[in-house]
């Protein structure tokens, strides 16, 4: 099996959960104290050895581009200014060494579809799949540990946790059995199953390792509901050829795609700030006993 080197990051959704926000704005690059979320999860690609990030892009997505492009008017005005830090802030936003690719996305057909687009520049190769709305904070980046697992395992790997029962219709949910210390056979996999329906509560999160022979599973994979093709039932058929793997990996996840999620990620990032978290810790603790 080939090293992985390249990772998908699927970016043409509307957002319509932080509307009026998105209205002209990506939701990926809404910022997490003063990082947007794509570039965590650039960042943590990067982390795990990666140098090809895809993104299937969609309209109004030009701000994604533009954010890991070059800028020279900003450059130039940071440089004459001889505000050299900010000036090194803007240039590492991405490594030299790391190539970035962009897929537009015609009609928004789903994950699986998203997924499915990227098939010309991967052909024959395991990759990556990171969801930005997916932050998760963990001492070792979650594809770092996926990546490793999957070098040891040559399987497919899916980042799962634990979920409350009564949010499985958010999830795909899967039905496995233990193998190894947080490793488990995935047996089945369901795509957001009533809390009565549901077969358990361990629900794959935006993370995803697989290997190339998805690609033919999701070419053959018929629409679903709302006419969209989806990446977990490109994954069941899988199970007949391939082991696939769930690893429950360390680290806390954030759901940034809801409010709640990505205030609980901003409050968790901002106290660790190495420029404003102590007095922003000290403004909470302040916040709290009034």
């Amino acid at each position: 099996m080939r090293r992985i080197t390249k990772a998908v990051f699927p970016v043409a959704g509307f957002g319509s959960r932080f509307l009026p926000a998105t209205k002209a704005s990506p939701k990926e690059m809404m910022p997490i104290v003063d990082k947007p979320l794509i570039q965590y999860a650039v960042e943590e690609a990067v982390a795990a050895g990666l140098t090809d990030m895809v993104f299937i892009t969609g309209r109004q997505k030009r701000a994604i581009e533009d954010h890991f492009d070059k800028a020279y008017e900003i450059e130039s005005e940071l440089a004459g200014r001889g505000k050299t830090e900010l000036l090194k802030l803007v240039q590492d936003i991405i490594p030299r060494h790391v190539n970035c690719i962009y897929i537009r996305q015609s009609e928004q057909l789903g994950l699986g579809h998203a997924v499915l687009c990227a098939r010309p520049v991967l052909e024959g190769e395991p990759f990556a799949v990171i969801l930005a709305d997916d932050l998760v904070d963990a001492p070792t980046p979650v594809m770092r540990q996926m990546v490793d697992v999957f070098e040891k395992e040559h399987a497919s790997v899916l980042g799962v946790q634990e979920v409350p029962r009564d949010q499985t219709a958010s999830y795909g949910i899967v039905i496995a059995e233990s193998f190894r210390a947080r490793l488990e056979k995935v047996k089945g996999i369901v795509e957001k199953p009533k809390p009565a329906d549901a077969p358990s509560n361990l629900a794959v999160i935006g993370r995803y390792v697989l290997t190339p022979a998805i690609f033919d599973h999701l070419a053959r994979v018929r629409p679903g509901a709302g006419g969209e093709i989806q990446l977990t039932d490109a994954i069941g058929a899988l199970l007949a050829e391939e082991r696939v793997l769930a690893y429950r990996f360390e680290g806390v996840r954030y759901d940034c795609g809801s409010k709640l999620g990505y205030l609980q990620a901003t409050v968790a990032l901002g106290v660790r700030h190495p420029e404003v978290g102590k007095a922003f810790s000290a403004y909470l603790k302040e916040f709290g006993e009034h």
